[in-house]
């Protein structure tokens, strides 16, 4: 049985916790789960005023173009990134419509509204005192909302923050996989992703037996390891979940030695995969740092 097949049953304590906009935080899942396989939590943010059709509509127009990205929900698991279908439509009118409009939309880094970032804050503080020993200095708080229509479909993709989703409204049913298993995911994938490759990633039916599967209602959250693949499939409602995602130098210097990996793959050099050899990666890290040191312009 694979890591991913054995946590079927975990799902945490709701008594653990009595805080606002989370419940069931038990430190014993975190240490023996966090960033390593999924987890489910609770949350009370489903009847949130913040995440009102309306209310969207209105952040969504106020968000710059660039943090707004939505396409037509009707596409397959391994969709081509370049060649993703528009729906013709506005953004106001895609949320607007959702119900109808067969339409996927993420609005993005909606923490610079400060109603939303009030929000973001008050439930990564929540967290933080389970991950802080695991994933020292949290920093780079982010957080998107996902609004789409029934029986949309996000494509199978990596992405490269910690991450809990809380779902909202509807369902979603998400197939996650291990992030260490290089049938699923290579080395060379990763390279890709960290050097500016697009999220999504080519999908085989048959990784499909490999998946650990969640169902999320409202009120439901899920945990993401940094770069577990995952694909989404919405069920026959409008969905509507909040991301809330943060960094550390954890996850910053695997980004960096994974960068150095693609230089050096690029110059014949077979290099050897992120977290083998912990002095080989510190070398990497360290020899990237110094680079871009002084490669910087000076003043």
């Amino acid at each position: 049985m694979t890591a991913v097949a054995e946590i079927a049953s975990v799902t945490l304590s709701p008594s653990t916790t009595s805080n606002n906009n989370l419940a069931g935080l038990d430190a014993r899942v975190f240490d023996s789960h966090f960033n390593r396989l999924p987890f489910m939590l609770r949350h009370n943010l489903a009847r949130h005023e913040l995440f009102s059709l309306p209310r969207l509509i209105e952040l969504a127009q106020a968000l710059p173009a660039e943090r707004v990205e939505y396409n037509s929900g009707k596409i397959p698991v391994n969709q081509d990134p370049a060649l993703t279908p528009r729906n013709g439509l506005s953004v106001a009118e895609t949320i607007r419509r959702i119900e109808e409009c067969q339409s996927w939309l993420v609005l993005k880094n909606v923490e610079h509204d400060p109603t939303y970032r009030a929000l973001l804050d008050a439930c990564l503080d929540e967290i933080q005192p389970y991950t802080e020993k695991l994933a020292p200095r949290m920093y780079r708080r982010e957080a998107y909302i996902f609004v789409s229509s029934p029986g949309s479909v996000t494509p199978f993709h990596i992405d490269n923050e910690y991450n809990f989703l809380l779902q909202i409204r509807g369902e979603k049913e998400v197939s996650q996989f291990d992030r260490a298993d290089r049938s699923v995911i290579s080395e060379i994938d990763l390279e890709k992703f960290y050097t500016g490759g697009h999220r999504n990633l080519s999908y085989r039916d048959e990784y499909q037996t490999k998946a650990k599967v969640f169902t999320l209602k409202p009120g439901d959250g899920l945990h993401f390891p940094v770069a577990a693949p995952h694909w989404v499939k919405n069920g026959n409602a409008v969905s509507i979940s909040f991301s809330i995602t943060f960094r550390n130098p954890q996850s910053e210097r695997r980004e960096m030695v994974y960068c150095v990996n693609a230089k050096l793959r690029q110059h014949g050099v077979n290099p050897t995969p992120v977290g083998v050899s912990p002095w080989r990666d510190n070398l990497k890290f360290n020899a990237l740092r110094v680079w871009r040191k002084f490669a910087k312009p000076q003043d």
